[in-house]
């Protein structure tokens, strides 16, 4: 059966994926791209921060272009897509004369229309989650085999889209509990979990460590409630610009008079208080909400549809929406227009006056998965972020990247003002200051793991246990290590060097692949009430690591 598109719908929408194209060709990468880019030089079935789509998507799009748009050529289509998509779900006979309204209310909506162009793991997200949709109201009309299997393929496309996906089936799932006595509905699941399968096992391989950073790892802070709470509501305002009263009133007004008309309500609601919920713990941010976008599409327009108030409203503010947003995306290709300094602008700038220092040379940046990936695309040179206690783990935490510096001359990139003679100077005013190290050598894979859980007693004897990934054997007398203890929100707050013994008499090296025990005396913290302690490692003189796990203290 053929699609039948009004003409309206067709000319807007190539407009819309021709105006995106150019956009995405003439804007440099915003930092986060830049990170998608790196993960895509090497294809895996995962990295640190998110599963795979975003960089295959990448991979496709360099296939086609260079540059730029080679990064963002396949959002463009899947944004596309997206609108196509959101149109075949609502059913008014009438929506054919509201083809302008439908496309100001799908491009007011701030996120939605910024993710047309710009490659981030929601932009998948964001066509997966409409196309689960689609599927699943036609599964509820006809429930079959063929739509089982397709409902999970499109399940784990979410999957491996964002992690936030499992919010989308949980909700699809509490909204129609029948679906756990229907067999094409456990078809879909086992097909989803089939095709996650290769998922599984990178985590498995990779010791979940993604999942122990988000859990276990990752720094809070105390709650704020302007910061947390209210910037939640303030994020509410945020996805919808001006049409944010019309929006929240469609969804109010909206009732579940049927399944599917429940689960969209679910979707979003649920997300809605799923985060609200979080946001008493951390600050939620804006992008994390974006998937609620696409129920209330649907929702929206069909309430447009039925109400004509609502609809010259969301009209009026949506076009004063897309003004703003058509006046933003000049100004990300022209920075005099653009209101405050962005990620799009004079990134070329400063790489480039590195690269015409360092030459080939390989550059180290202290803590900056951002920088680091920046630099390699621009300059299309080696480039490392090395992380240290102070800052987070990264795609540069697991993937082979340290081998590529190791023992050469490097130009070594600090944000600190003490960090070497040169100086670098980015748009705004931020300083960046470099030294040359002769023979860089780290061993930021090594890990510490401790014996005992939980930890208690200080001025006890502990043991802990170093395992050496390397290849290579290493020197003791290179390595130093201390312990940090952290505070109730696993902020690193002091440092104390240990004394490490090896529990073996004439053990100077940690043999490749290999695991060796230290025994240490656990030394009194200055800090009053530590809630955590990890242990690290500094080599060569460099900062403390990342290479141990938080243990609680009793």
């Amino acid at each position: 059966m053929k699609l039948k598109l009004p003409s309206l719908f067709l000319y807007l929408l190539g407009i819309i994926f021709s105006v995106n194209l150019l956009q995405g060709h003439y804007t440099e990468l915003i930092f986060d791209e830049a990170y998608y880019w790196y993960y895509a030089q090497e294809m895996a079935w995962g990295y640190f921060d998110h599963p795979p789509m975003v960089a295959l998507l990448i991979k496709i799009g360099s296939f086609f272009f260079k540059g730029e748009l080679g990064v963002r050529f396949m959002s463009s289509v899947l944004s596309a897509g997206t609108i196509l998509v959101l149109w075949k779900i609502v059913d008014n006979p009438g929506k054919n004369g509201y083809v302008l309204h439908f496309f100001v209310l799908v491009l007011s909506m701030t996120l939605l229309h910024a993710y047309g162009f710009l490659t981030l793991p929601d932009t998948p997200l964001l066509f997966f989650t409409a196309l689960f949709l689609l599927l699943y109201k036609k599964f509820l009309e006809a429930p079959g085999a063929v739509l089982g299997i397709g409902l999970g393929v499109v399940m784990a496309a979410l999957m491996y889209s964002k992690y936030h996906a499992i919010l989308v089936i949980v909700f699809v799932l509490i909204s129609n509990l029948r679906l756990l006595r229907n067999k094409y509905a456990w078809l879909a699941v086992m097909v989803s979990l089939i095709c996650y399968i290769p998922h599984l096992v990178w985590l498995y391989q990779n010791d979940f460590i993604s999942i122990k950073y988000h859990l276990y790892e990752r720094p809070n802070g105390p709650y704020d409630f302007e910061k947390y709470t209210l910037g939640y509501f303030l994020n509410l305002v945020t996805l919808f610009g001006f049409t944010f009263p019309w929006i929240y009133q469609a969804l109010f007004r909206t009732k579940p008079t049927d399944t599917f008309t429940k689960t969209l309500l679910y979707i979003t609601y649920g997300i809605l208080l799923f985060f609200f919920i979080s946001s008493f713990n951390r600050r939620v941010q804006t992008q994390w909400l974006i998937v609620v976008c696409i129920p209330l599409v649907i929702v929206v327009f069909r309430y447009m549809l039925q109400h004509p108030g609502n609809l010259k409203w969301i009209l009026r503010a949506g076009v004063v929406n897309l003004l703003i947003l058509a006046y933003l995306r000049v100004g990300l290709i022209y920075e005099p227009l653009f209101p405050v300094l962005y990620e799009t602008h004079g990134n070329k700038r400063w790489v480039s006056a590195i690269a015409k220092e360092a030459g080939d040379t390989p550059v180290v940046f202290e803590n900056s998965y951002r920088n680091a990936p920046m630099y390699s695309y621009y300059s299309g040179h080696t480039a490392y972020s090395l992380n240290n206690l102070r800052y987070r783990q990264n795609q540069y935490t697991i993937n082979g990247s340290e081998s590529k510096v190791q023992h050469r001359k490097v130009l070594y990139i600090t944000e600190h003002p003490r960090g070497g003679a040169l100086q670098f100077e980015r748009l705004g005013g931020e300083k960046l200051y470099g030294n040359y190290i002769d023979n860089f050598e780290s061993f930021r894979k090594l890990r510490c793991f401790m014996e005992d859980l939980p930890i208690s007693g200080y001025g006890t004897e502990q043991t802990f246990t170093v395992f050496n990934p390397y290849d290579i054997d290493i020197e003791l007398q290179k390595l130093s290590f201390g312990v940090a203890y952290l505070n109730q929100y696993r902020q690193v707050e002091e440092i104390q060097n240990i004394r490490a013994a090896p529990d073996l008499e004439d053990i100077e090296i940690l043999k490749a692949g290999d695991s060796t025990q230290f025994s240490f005396t656990l030394p009194r913290p200055r800090l009053t009430d530590p809630r955590y302690l990890k242990l690290t490692i500094s080599e060569n003189g460099l900062y403390w690591g990342l290479n141990g796990f938080n243990i609680a203290i009793q």
